[in-house]
């Protein structure tokens, strides 16, 4: 039934309580990201596999385990998984883009994807002794599944959210997931940091913590879940013969052959693979160039990963606001001249001062925030319709799957120099690149080749 006169136009209402619902993934998939991968796995899982190592004697004895016949040293066990595990879902997640595009059941798929990957993941419960196996085998595949319930959840956005409403609607969900996970980090790094107090080993406090962010993070899923609704596929690929995924693998090479038909989307890709890799790099460093570095005290760090959480949230919401009137590509490049100024002020950071690094920290959740909310909902104006999927798997492989080459050239230039601010101002390089790209980007011409609305503010 049309709206005609007396009546009113309920459609922005219901937007708005899909878009409350949608919010919650982002509560939800948090508390794995901060908890599990950024906080307790990695240090877990050194000391479960050096507990499985054969005893090492002498100076300069390295403790291996044995994986698929070769010897992994016990202190590099986790990040491989870790990197393993985002190679594969880049694979992977293309193919599962395409999947989602030809259903009609979105949300099926990402509590499906989030269900299933926080099973593997409760069972890091498990990994105690010397099991490491069951954490190689619960890290690698609860990391694939939050990439691929991601996809759905992404795509979810262009349907809930008209071309005007994705960046606050963006920027609120990424604000929700900064202030789930940091909530029950909080309560996590308490009870392990606490644990005798509470009768618990440190063991038994990390598992349970890491337990707890699993039950949490399928919890919360049910929320979007029960509230989201079904819509059906549009501009569905015609791909004659075979079943789901032989029709959905046909329909990813037709849209790839498709991809040269919006260069601004393809140029906005290129730009987010390299200022993202600097974010990631940024994120997955600080802890290492504050102890190494700036000799504080884990402490001091540990209060510093709970500041970037929190304030990150106002980034997060700060950006979106301002993107009203500024629109969101503008804002994403000034936030990408902050984070240079972010890493050229880390270069210059006194040794043993706390002050200025959570002042730095302060600065690098406002930015941190503001422009990865603001990079998801302007690539959604990028997107053909129909095709959200796919094109959020490529974003997705590209945010998981390019994200070690910072890190690498993080290293190499302390390989190099013996020291780590030389690798920290070397990923000015990464921004600049990504600045530079982001340049080259025209909005409007990329929205309408994309055959989206041009929003008020661009």
């Amino acid at each position: 039934m049309s709206v005609g006169a007396g009546f009113a136009d309920l459609t922005p209402l219901a937007r708005q309580k899909e878009q409350k619902a949608w919010y919650w993934y982002d509560w939800a998939n948090s508390a794995y990201f901060t908890t599990i991968l950024t906080v307790l796995f990695g240090p877990y899982m050194i000391a479960v596999s050096k507990a499985a190592a054969p005893d090492c004697a002498g100076q300069g004895c390295v403790e291996k385990v044995d994986v698929l016949g070769v010897g992994i040293a016990a202190g590099s066990l986790g990040g491989f998984l870790v990197t393993a595990s985002t190679l594969i879902g880049a694979i992977v997640l293309p193919l599962v883009g395409a999947v989602i595009d030809r259903s009609s059941r979105k949300r099926v798929h990402m509590a499906g994807y989030a269900w299933t990957g926080a099973l593997f993941a409760s069972s890091l419960f498990f990994m105690t002794g010397d099991r490491w196996q069951i954490g190689a085998v619960a890290i690698v595949a609860s990391n694939i599944l939050v990439g691929c319930s991601l996809v759905a959840y992404n795509a979810i956005l262009n349907d809930i959210a008209t071309e005007d409403e994705r960046d606050r609607v963006s920027s609120r969900g990424w604000a929700w997931g900064y202030l789930g996970g940091g909530l029950l980090l909080v309560i996590n790094l308490g009870m392990v940091l606490g644990h005798d107090a509470l009768g618990m080993t440190e063991g038994f406090a990390v598992r349970l913590a890491m337990l707890s962010a699993a039950v949490w993070w399928a919890a919360f899923t049910f929320i979007p879940f029960l509230r989201l609704k079904d819509r059906p596929a549009q501009h569905v690929v015609e791909v004659a013969g075979g079943g789901l995924v032989r029709r959905s693998f046909g329909q990813l090479v037709e849209t790839l052959k498709e991809t040269r038909r919006y260069p601004m989307t393809l140029t906005f890709l290129l730009a987010y693979l390299f200022y993202n890799d600097g974010i990631q790099t940024v994120i997955g460093t600080a802890a290492v160039y504050g102890e190494e570095e700036l000799g504080l005290e884990t402490e001091v760090l540990i209060a510093t990963i709970l500041l970037v959480q929190f304030v990150a949230f106002a980034g997060a919401l700060l950006f979106g606001k301002l993107a009203e009137k500024r629109g969101s590509v503008t804002l994403i490049r000034w936030g990408l001249v902050l984070w240079m100024v972010v890493v050229i002020a880390g270069f210059v950071l006194p040794k043993g001062q706390v002050v200025p690094f959570l002042l730095l920290a302060v600065g690098i959740g406002l930015v941190m925030g503001g422009t990865q909310a603001l990079s998801r909902s302007f690539f959604s104006l990028l997107i053909p319709r129909g095709r959200e999927g796919e094109y959020f798997s490529l974003y997705q492989a590209l945010e998981r799957g390019t994200s070690w080459f910072g890190s690498l050239v993080f290293y190499l230039m302390f390989q190099l120099t013996g020291s780590y601010r030389p690798s920290i101002v070397a990923l000015v390089v990464f921004f600049g690149l990504g600045l530079f790209l982001l340049l080259r980007v025209d909005a409007e011409r990329g929205i309408r080749e994309a055959g989206n609305t041009l929003p008020v503010v661009v």
